[in-house]
């Protein structure tokens, strides 16, 4: 005759659901640190890369494009995509992928089997990291979000800043080390899962119109503006450091360094203030504030004056992505389809800027600084215009095609 649990089973049980979930959550941030780093580790090793594979150094910079094109490109239906597949189901497979394609890197073939499979590693975040955020929101009362999203925020800007670091150290013994540890976490990832209380819904019919509303779109317009002309503008600064102040490699990397640096430190702050103050109003603050910031970094003849004003740009730029993903996560429905689209947007904004303000640089230096500020201070109303409709980016539409 079987026993009925008792309630130190039960209570045994509930403990190990509340370790996965624990888990789970934690593997939400890790994905966020993921993709950033998987983004920038190429970045100090191209020399090494073309010299493996015989090619140029400038061949090899192919590899940033070859991610991050399918990555800002897929972005635009890859969370409606996902949400309507499944989310557990999605962000395993897409986690599988990216070990494979990790892998596919690590191999001593031809040249353009590892652009493919740097192809293939952006082409699997653009499913995950929607996905990922539109779990956090699952997963966090409303009234934290917006420090859920700082820490979220503040793992990306980790990823971002220490992949070149961790890099180029890893470098002295073979670059491939760095897809090989990028493959590990993500099969590790792929196990751990979602939280339960996301991973068990039913997967939901959406529409990609869910995710093209009117004020989705405002917010995206914020975030193409807001982080295309501060988290962009990296290559702009290293110029005048280069010609204005004279700064060699190493210096121009800890000056570059210092705003990623600034965003990790306030992520949580940031994420406080956005849940008192709400998403709009914050994006407004970060615009206003990012605008008068990079103005000075265009101004200031000293290197150290210029380097503690792109610090603070990077606090900045902290209140307009934690804003954003707040707006883009605040209403019911399709949040992965908002949240890709928003993301889109705001990648597409960073790489459009070198393409539009180095010729311009060019032509004229502090030009180049004030047409970013210009446009920054222009797009605050579109931020501030989403006030309306904070609570429900995507009201008014309902329904399959």
């Amino acid at each position: 005759m079987t026993r009925p649990a008792g309630p130190e089973v039960g209570a045994d049980r509930r403990r190990r659901a509340g370790l996965r979930d624990r888990l789970a959550v934690g593997g939400l941030y890790t994905g966020g640190f993921l993709g950033p780093f998987g983004a920038g580790m190429v970045t100090p090793v191209l020399p090494e890369i073309g010299a493996d594979f015989h090619t140029s150094t400038g061949a090899a910079a192919l590899s940033v494009t070859a991610y991050l094109l399918p990555f800002a490109v897929l972005m635009l239906v890859s969370g409606t995509l996902g949400q309507r597949w499944g989310a557990l189901r999605t962000t395993r497979i897409a986690y599988l992928a990216y070990l494979v394609v990790s892998l596919v890197c690590v191999l001593p073939g031809p040249f353009w089997l590892f652009l493919l499979g740097r192809a293939g590693q952006g082409v699997a975040n653009s499913f995950t990291t929607p996905l990922l955020l539109a779990a956090l929101a699952g997963v966090v009362p409303r009234q934290r979000l917006g420090r859920a999203l700082g820490l979220f925020g503040a793992l990306q800007s980790a990823g971002q800043t220490t992949a070149p670091l961790i890099a180029g150290l890893v470098a002295v013994a073979s670059w491939r080390y760095a897809f090989l540890a990028s493959a590990v976490v993500a099969a590790v990832l792929a196990v751990v899962g979602l939280p339960a209380s996301v991973s068990t819904r039913s997967a939901e019919r959406t529409s990609l119109r869910t995710a093209y509303t009117v004020p989705v779109l405002r917010t995206g317009l914020a975030g193409f503006i807001g982080w295309g002309c501060l988290g962009g503008l990296a290559f702009l600064v290293s110029f005048r450091a280069a010609d204005v102040f004279g700064l060699a490699a190493g210096g121009r990397g800890v000056l570059l360094t210092a705003f990623g640096i600034a965003g990790i430190v306030t992520a949580r702050p940031v994420g406080h203030l956005v849940d008192r103050w709400g998403g709009p109003r914050s994006v407004a603050v970060g615009m206003l504030t990012g605008g008068a910031l990079l103005a000075g970094v265009g101004l200031v003849p000293s290197a150290v004056a210029a380097g503690v004003l792109w610090a603070l740009a990077g606090v900045s730029s902290q209140f307009v992505l934690v804003g954003v993903n707040s707006l883009a996560l605040s209403g019911p429905g399709n949040r992965s389809g908002v949240v890709s689209v928003v993301q889109a947007c705001r990648f597409l904004g960073a790489s459009a800027t070198p393409v539009v303000l180095t010729p311009t640089y060019h032509v004229s230096p502090l030009a180049a600084f004030l047409v970013p500020v210009g446009l920054l201070f222009a797009g605050t109303p579109a931020a501030l215009a989403g006030r309306r409709s904070e609570h429900d980016p995507q009201q008014g539409v309902h329904g399959d095609p």
